[in-house]
């Protein structure tokens, strides 16, 4: 039976859920892949600067993987209460929405710039005592602070916009600011076209510069829109009920996701100080684990816009079963991104014989071959935890889960089999590798007892 021939054969419900899904998945699945595209470009043009510079960019780059966390748990609270206002079709609420994310955000944005700038170097003795990935990692950081600002707004915006089912237009942002990303690496990286040659610091120019251009181009998308405007005059809007409803869904997100990111990020000081070689090998799965969730983190998000749209119109029966349809193209999704993993390991391998030692490279084999199976536990999480459960405004669960899970179970275990038992690196790498199957018992449950399924909207506002 054809792929034609089985889509015809569902229900008339069925094929408008997984048309709705596709038109929403499609253009995040391409902002994600842009997006894991540049993270790719920074290893590949680095990896003939040196695998210095790979490692110490690998660890600065955890402080954006947190302020990442920050922007995404702010942007899911967003996306939260804007889809279902969307379905309700209540726009002033959506504009004192984004007033009040953007407080929030730009605090966040604000406060790692000024660090950025003033202490690079404390920071990265956070993640590594290698004097040399001290000051190159420095450096970097220092360029990246105009980047963190700039993301503190955009992330926002972007978040608003595809709440409400405009994600082309995020889509084709990111395609401008990409492609000039990549550009602007080459050039400063190696120093093309006359400009100096920067290597790492030539990244973190490159990305500030292309974040400052993507600033730019969500200020003419909103001059340009006649409802949904990036507005700092929204900062000052007030509603004390709106605000309660942000503090008690969003926040809860946000500390998930700081929890989550804080925990991947001590993942990276545990391998950070088991040794550079270590540290090469996991720069290098981080960009191919990113390419292989690409798809399943594009459900998420969709499913979280979909489902509350679905929500704010007080279907919740229809949510209900799109949520199970949503399941199995999560399952779908995590053996494709395996596959991908899979199928790109032995390319990444000959590439990396370019700059990694033999026992780097070692590590690299064994750790690819660990991510084949670990993003289906990832995928099966996120959906359910930053998309089914979100979209209902469930956002507690997702917090404690992480929390129990991370820093109870997973960074002490880590912690002990690194420094205690002093295992070998693979050892560690495949214990910090259990956290996404730990939580299944409960993240399970959680689904099938329906505690999410809620119209979390307000009559009468104003």
């Amino acid at each position: 039976m054809t792929t034609a021939v089985r889509f015809h054969a569902l229900s008339a419900d069925s094929r408008q859920f997984y048309r709705k899904i596709f038109h929403l998945v499609l253009p995040i699945v391409i902002q994600n892949l842009l997006s894991a595209a540049v993270s790719s470009a920074d290893v590949i043009m680095l990896n003939y600067v040196g695998q210095s510079s790979i490692s110490a960019v690998s660890l600065a780059s955890q402080y954006a993987n947190i302020l990442f966390s920050v922007f995404y748990g702010l942007g899911t609270g967003v996306t939260m209460l804007c889809a279902q206002y969307y379905g309700k079709k209540d726009m002033h609420a959506i504009e004192v929405i984004e007033g009040i994310a953007l407080r929030f955000s730009l605090a966040a944005g604000l406060s790692f710039a000024v660090l950025s700038l003033t202490i690079p170097q404390y920071m990265m003795r956070l993640f590594t005592d290698d004097t040399g990935l001290i000051r190159i990692g420095a450096s970097y950081l220092r360029y990246m602070s105009v980047a963190y600002l700039c993301w503190s707004i955009i992330e926002i915006y972007f978040s608003v916009l595809r709440s409400i089912g405009r994600v082309t237009i995020c889509t084709i942002l990111n395609i401008i600011t990409f492609s000039l990303n990549i550009f602007l690496n080459a050039v400063f990286i190696f120093g093309l076209f006359g400009a100096p040659r920067l290597d790492a610091m030539g990244v973190a120019i490159a990305t500030s510069l292309s974040r400052l251009t993507e600033l730019a181009g969500c200020l003419i998308v909103s001059a340009l829109s006649k409802d949904i405007k990036l507005n700092f005059r929204f900062i000052f809007l007030r509603s004390k009920l709106l605000f309660k409803d942000f503090v008690r869904l969003s926040l809860p997100a946000l500390g998930n996701d700081i929890v989550w990111g804080l925990g991947f990020s001590m993942y990276s000081v545990i391998i950070g100080h088991l040794g550079t070689d270590a540290v090469a090998a996991n720069s290098f799965v981080i960009v191919v684990r990113n390419f292989g969730t690409i798809l399943c983190f594009g459900i998420a998000s969709a499913g979280t816009i979909l489902l509350g749209n679905i929500l704010g119109e007080n279907r919740l029966k229809e949510a209900k079963a799109d949520s199970r349809r949503l399941m199995k193209l999560t399952v779908i999704s995590g053996i494709v991104g395996g596959l991908i993993v899979l199928a790109a390991s032995p390319f990444v391998i000959a590439y990396a014989k370019e700059s990694l030692t033999d026992t780097a490279l070692h590590y690299l084999k064994y750790m690819l071959l660990i991510n084949t199976y670990y993003i289906m536990g990832a995928a099966v999480n996120t959906t359910l935890i930053a998309g089914v459960f979100r979209s209902g405004g469930d956002s507690r669960f997702g917090l404690f889960c992480d929390a129990i899970d991370m820093w109870c179970y997973a960074v002490p275990l880590g912690f002990i089999a690194a420094f205690v038992l002093k295992l070998p690196v693979l050892w560690v790498y495949f214990l910090l590798c259990t956290d996404e199957f730990v939580k299944w018992p409960w993240v399970f449950r959680r689904y099938k007892s329906e505690k999410w399924l809620k119209n979390i909207t307000r009559d009468n506002l104003f």
